[in-house]
């Protein structure tokens, strides 16, 4: 599949501190890619060097097949929409009049501008002053201006942040549509997984600089399989036979009825519930547990970078 972003070996350092460590990303086009890490990961600084805002210490970036260069950068970032931090407009403008601004300085047609916002749902809205907008509101009307030249590529730094329930769900359908409304890929940052979790179908976890997983969403979801929680009528005589088949199992002293498990496939569980049935251990009930995203992601970003 062909690439919209690589880096190679990308490094930032200020005062000798690394910020980005060696960063090797790979955001495939046509999807949504998630760019996660806590605050201070090195997330922003990856992003202003993405856009060339920020030169890099070491290493180089790709955009859309072509390294980026002081005699690529224009004709890349023409290709390129973006909202870095907070989203910036003119309060005593309206919509509309700050998206013709946009418009005149990347040398875009203005006819363009009912096109963005009609996309970002602001087209009720676009002939209000921008000072009586909601957070939501501006955040959208930030992404219109980065939509404004069908850029292919839209980079969003934390685009719901600071938004209520309401907001982050509007914000979290108009990105996941993105590839097909715009045909734009996206790389959206976030500390928060479960905020960006159902809009995104790469996941890129950085931490101190450094990736810690860099996968599709399904990878990182097959890693949330946890322990197997087995209720049964006997404890003595299921941990009997489960001491017999070397398998650790702990029985939990806050439910004197229930024994822990490590991870098993489908045949060794039922396998292993037929032996418990016959040695008279009375299997009641099975419950798988599942880590959260969270958990996984609290697990990279807290430990040496191996999934738990």
């Amino acid at each position: 599949m062909k690439s919209v972003i690589e880096t190679h070996d990308l490094c930032k350092s200020y005062h000798g501190h690394p910020v980005v460590d060696h960063l090797n990303l790979t955001v495939p086009e046509g999807c949504v890619y998630g760019f996660l890490g806590p605050n201070g990961a090195g997330k922003s600084t990856t992003m202003k060097m993405l856009l060339g805002l920020v030169h890099p210490t070491g290493g180089s970036v790709e955009l859309l097949g072509h390294t980026l260069n002081e005699s690529s950068r224009i004709a890349l970032l023409r290709q390129t929409g973006s909202l870095i931090e907070s989203p910036s407009g003119y309060l005593h403008l309206t919509a509309r009049e700050n998206l013709a601004i946009v418009a005149d300085l990347k040398e875009v047609e203005r006819r363009d501008i009912d096109r963005v916002l009609d996309i970002v749902h602001l087209t009720k809205d676009a002939d209000r002053k921008v000072g009586q907008y909601s957070l939501g509101m501006k955040q959208r009307l930030g992404i219109a201006m980065a939509l404004l030249g069908s850029p292919k590529l839209l980079i969003l730094d934390e685009p719901t942040n600071g938004l209520d329930p309401a907001g982050i769900q509007e914000m979290r359908s108009l990105i996941a549509a993105m590839p097909q409304t715009t045909g734009a890929t996206v790389l959206i940052s976030s500390h928060l997984l479960g905020e960006i979790e159902q809009m995104v179908d790469q996941v890129g976890i950085l931490n101190h600089g450094k990736l810690l997983f860099e996968g599709s969403l399904q990878q990182l979801q097959k890693h949330s399989r946890g322990g197997i929680l087995l209720r049964v009528l006997d404890v003595s005589k299921a941990l009997a036979v489960l001491n017999e088949q070397g398998m650790q199992a702990a029985a939990r002293t806050e439910e004197p009825d229930v024994v822990l498990l490590p991870p098993q496939d489908d045949a060794a569980l039922a396998a292993l519930v037929c032996a418990l049935a016959e040695r008279g251990a009375g299997v009641v009930g099975l419950t798988a547990q599942t880590k959260s995203l969270e958990d996984i992601f609290l697990s990279l970003t807290q430990n040496s970078g191996e999934v738990a």
